[in-house]
Formats: structure tokens, C-alpha cells, sequence
């Protein structure tokens, strides 16, 4: 009986060298990522705990991101005392909004992931990592705690869920609407602590960034962790990112799954999530003209370079509509500079929407871009739960860059294919 790549990948970091789903195996990872937004619990149950201190710095990446550039002196003191574990724990990869980034965008950028690893991290959207070969899965502080002291951690190796990627995409279609068609499918609960495994002949055409978009969000489907085979495009750009401590993984002819899913990809329409859960999908023409007052093109699944230059071709020599703020956060500084180099980020200041420093700020109702009470937002964040970005009484819809560049010229919903 054949062997799923996540069985195969958990196998390599195990102790016993050999697991099968269900299974309850120690898991040495490549990767432990904690952010300013838990942190300082683990550090406080580090401390209970009695450890000594970290026991692999190396492995060990502090990313400030939630409430980076701190919104006041509360989230200020998290990310001094981040900064300040770091250095005292002989912690190199130390991050925040000016010098890195949203942490999932970020590790693949310094080499931390690629194919074969592994990543626990204190984030559902670790997860992330799927789109590099690789595994990433979300801790609670106190497991993520012991991960630190031991360099270890207990994992009851979960079954996977195959999807088969079939045909080429339509204009206007991105791996946003591949996720979201997934998500609709199985419904929020779908894919609960199983493992989801992309594959197929339509993977060719998904770049790594709609690749992560996908990734991201398989835990919007109860997903425990993601992976996506390996190609060609995922060596070139892991390899040049500096990974070197895994090799590809691919699953076996007779791997055994808990289920297949196949998408066709020439079949999707553009998709829109309407609250209050990504999984009350529909394609855009049954929410076209819903009133919004606010755009939000970023976050760790869709503040990649493809999107800024996906809204930035929508809005060139358009203007965004003046009941509309639209606000475009790049997901790492290195796709920020980039995206300035390219003009892009011009086009989107001189369209009228303004750009933030890498945070996740407005993504889960921190700052920079929450919500009031009545507002309505499209967005290409990841969650559209009521209160997600703001008052309990807002609303948030969920989309590609496409359909957002679209929508911040018109004022409401608008199918990117319908603009003159």
C-alpha cells in the first residue's frame, strides 16, 4: 500500500522513520514560527515550563506582523519583547514590517521552506507552506512552547484528501477562485483534520503565488495542512531561496486517500465568498453591484506580486471610486520593492488607493483598515467571519485581485470582465 505525501514527508522528521496516517508520531521540524500575536504566551509558557532557553535557534524564526508597525504601546511591548527573545535565545531570523514581512509570505523568501520540510507555527495559515512541497501546520502557544524546548513535538499524522487539477483557467480566474471552488465544494468542515493534496495536469498553469493563495486557505476547509506537488517552478525558486534541507516528494501510484477531488480548471468561474463564511461561494455575476466602502488587496494569501500587478493593469488609467477606499498592502518588503521597481505600486497610488507597510493589520480586525459598523468590504484576505475585520455588524466579501481592482472603480461588486 502506497504512501500520500504528507505520510512520506512526516515519515522523514519522524524519530521512527516510519508513519502512516493516524498514526501519533514525534515530529522534528525544519521550521518553529511563532509571531507578535501569540508569542508572548509561548515565551510565558516557555518560562512555566523551566526551560533553559531554545534548544534549536536555528530553526527558529520570530516574525512581528500582526500588529507590526505596533498600533500602541500594548502591541508596542509585544513586539520589544519578541525582539528581546530573539536576541537573548541567539535567535538570527528575526522579522518585522520593515525588514520582512507577513510571516508565510516570508519564509519561503529566506530559504526556510521548500520541498520535504516541515513548519509548526503559531498561525492556522501555516499551512501556507503547502505551496512549496512541504508541510506546514498550526500549534497552540503551549504545544508551540514544548516544540521550542524539545525541538519536538507529538503529531497524529492526518489523512489526505487528494484534488486533481485538470484543464487551463479562464480570464480573470486565479488560484483565489481554484480555493474558493474547493471550499464551496466540501463546506467548511470538509476537509477537517485531514490533509489537503494538490496535483494534476492543470498545476502547470498556477504560479507559486496563486499556488500559496491556495495553500493558505485549506484551512478555511478544517484542513490541518497542505501540500502541492513538486515541479519545476518550486525547485527554481526554493533552490534560488537558498532551501537545502529536504528533497521533492511525490505520492505513490497507490497512495490511499480519504478522498479525490477533481477541479476542472477550464470550468471555474470567478468566485465571490459571501459572509459570514468562506465557504458561501458563488460566482461574482449573483453578487454584482452589492455597495462597498472599502477594498483590501493583501494579506499572506493575496498581497503577492501576480496580484499587485493583476489590480494594478485593472486600475491604469482608471480611478478609484470616490466612496471607496481601496488598500493594498504588499505581503514581504521584498514584493513592496519590487512592485516599485515595476511602477506598479505607482499606478496604484496615482488610481487613488493608498499602500501599507507588510502587515496583517486589517486581515483579522487589528488595525490599519478596520471596519465600522454598517461598512461593507470586498477583500482578498483569507476570512469574511462576522466581525472578521471590524464591528460585528460590518460585512466582508471574499475575492481575487482582479475582481477587487474591479470593484474599488465601480464602488460595488464588479465582474473584472464587465469594465469598459
Amino acid at each position: 500500500m502506497g504512501l500520500t505525501m504528507t505520510e512520506k514527508i512526516y515519515a522523514r522528521h519522524c524519530e521512527t522513520d516510519s508513519v502512516r496516517a493516524g498514526d501519533i508520531g514525534t515530529i522534528r521540524p525544519d521550521v518553529i514560527l511563532i509571531n507578535d500575536s501569540s508569542g508572548m504566551i509561548t515565551m510565558d509558557q516557555l518560562e512555566k515550563m523551566g526551560a533553559s532557553g531554545v534548544k534549536n535557534p536555528d530553526q527558529v524564526v520570530l516574525v512581528a506582523d500582526h500588529f507590526s508597525p505596533a498600533k500602541d504601546t500594548t502591541t508596542a511591548e509585544a513586539n520589544r519583547r519578541l525582539r528581546a527573545f530573539g536576541r537573548s535565545n541567539g535567535i538570527k531570523h528575526n522579522y518585522d514590517s520593515i525588514n520582512g514581512g507577513i510571516e508565510h509570505a516570508l519564509l519561503p523568501e529566506i530559504g526556510m521552506i521548500g520541498p520535504g520540510g516541515i513548519v509548526f507555527g503559531s498561525d492556522s495559515h501555516t499551512c501556507t507552506a503547502g505551496a512549496y512541497n512541504a508541510s506546514g501546520m498550526g500549534f497552540g502557544s503551549t504545544d508551540l512552547a514544548a516544540a521550542l524546548a524539545l525541538g519536538e513535538l507529538w503529531v497524529k499524522v492526518p489523512g489526505a484528501i487528494r484534488v486533481e487539477l485538470e484543464g487551463q483557467p479562464a480570464p480573470f480566474v486565479t488560484g483565489k477562485d481554484v480555493i474558493l471552488g474547493v471550499i464551496g465544494r466540501l463546506g467548511a468542515a470538509g476537509a477537517l483534520n485531514a490533509s489537503l493534496e494538490f496535483g494534476g495536469s492543470g498545476l502547470q498553469y498556477l504560479n507559486l503565488n496563486e499556488r500559496a493563495a491556495i495553500a493558505n486557505m485549506a484551512v478555511e476547509a478544517g484542513a490541518e495542512t497542505c501540500i502541492f506537488e513538486c515541479d519545476e517552478h518550486v525547485l527554481r525558486e526554493t533552490q534560488k531561496n537558498g532551501w537545502t534541507l529536504g528533497a521533492p516528494v511525490h505520492p505513490d501510484p497507490d497512495a490511499t486517500y480519504l478522498s479525490r477531488l477533481t477541479i476542472r480548471l477550464d470550468e471555474l468561474q470567478t468566485f465571490v465568498a459571501k459572509p459570514p463564511s468562506p465557504d458561501n461561494v458563488v460566482p461574482v455575476s449573483e453578487v454584482r453591484d452589492v455597495h462597498v466602502d472599502q477594498v483590501y488587496i493583501g494579506n499572506c494569501s493575496n498581497g503577492m506580486l501576480s496580484d499587485l500587478r493583476q489590480a494594478a493593469s485593472i486600475l491604469k488609467g482608471r480611478r478609484v471610486h470616490p466612496d471607496v477606499r481601496l488598500i493594498v498592502v504588499p505581503s514581504t518588503r521584498r514584493i513592496y520593492e519590487q512592485a516599485t521597481k515595476e511602477g506598479v505600486l505607482q499606478t496604484i497610488v496615482e488610481a487613488g488607493g493608498a499602500v501599507s507597510l507588510p502587515t496583517c493589520g486589517a486581515c483579522f480586525g487589528g488595525h490599519m483598515g478596520i471596519l465600522a459598523e454598517g461598512e461593507t468590504a470586498l477583500a482578498t484576505t483569507n476570512r469574511n467571519f462576522r466581525g472578521r475585520m471590524g464591528h460585528p455588524e460590518s460585512q466582508v466579501y471574499l475575492a481575487n485581485a482582479w475582481v477587487a481592482a474591479a470593484t474599488a472603480v465601480r464602488g460595488k461588486i464588479t465582474d473584472p470582465a464587465d469594465l469598459d
